[in-house]
């Protein structure tokens, strides 16, 4: 696994580097945006991670260029910037995840891990599948007309419902965490101790399963959730 660090404090660069480097990652680093980005548009990447607020070039500023460059390589963004707004900008400025200062190392690391296992997954699945379409058994999702079959049936769905079902697709026969749907279906400021997850995964289950022999939906006990094809 091949990571960029963006990040203008030397001291900090050297420690994330230092412990991605004991977690058998090659990183490279840079202390200024234009030099970050220039790794990043010129370098294969597997992930980068990436300070809001380095010299030259801003965080934002290299996401933003990155994306419109058709660039899209995982992007964790590290800052001290920590207000819901901020950390929503950085979100919709092109980034996939984003962690406030001072941090935990072991989670930087397994969310950058994280990042990167779902940018293959979404890639081997986008070759394996036409651009519109997601399959399973008798389950069918067109993300462009945003329409849903199950067999002959179409089925209706809110906009999370259909969130949640392009997400349980695209990680097909892999256990879901609560926290990952959370991640995918709602805002990052979002409270995870209710039991929303639970009944929207009882509403969608009862939109895909509700007359049908082979059950799609599947609780794991203490795990989350997981899509496979079971009489």
């Amino acid at each position: 696994m091949k990571v960029l660090i963006i990040e203008d404090d030397v001291k900090t660069a050297d420690f994330i580097a230092k412990g991605f480097k004991e977690s058998g990652m090659v990183v490279d680093t840079a202390h200024e945006g234009n030099e970050g980005l220039d790794y990043l548009l010129l370098n294969n990447y597997d992930a980068a991670v990436v300070d809001i607020m380095v010299p030259g070039l801003s965080g934002l500023q290299i996401v933003q260029t990155l994306r419109e460059e058709g660039n899209h390589t995982p992007i964790l963004i590290l800052s001290a910037k920590r207000s819901v707004p901020e950390r929503i900008e950085g979100l919709r400025s092109g980034g996939d995840d984003y962690m406030v200062k001072p941090f935990s190392f072991s989670e930087l690391v397994i969310r950058v891990q994280a990042l990167v296992r779902r940018s293959q997954q979404s890639s081997s699945i986008s070759e394996a599948t036409d651009s519109s379409t997601l399959k399973f058994a008798d389950l069918e999702l067109d993300l462009w007309k945003r329409e849903v079959r199950r067999g002959e049936q179409t089925v209706a769905l809110h906009q999370k419902e259909f969130t949640l079902l392009e997400h349980l697709l695209k990680n097909r026969e892999r256990v879901i965490s609560k926290t990952s749907i959370i991640e995918h279906v709602y805002e990052y400021d979002f409270d995870p101790q209710t039991n929303v997850v639970d009944v929207l995964v009882h509403r969608l289950r009862s939109k895909i399963d509700k007359g049908f022999d082979t059950k799609l939906i599947h609780t794991v006990r203490g795990m989350g959730y997981i899509l496979k094809a079971e009489g």
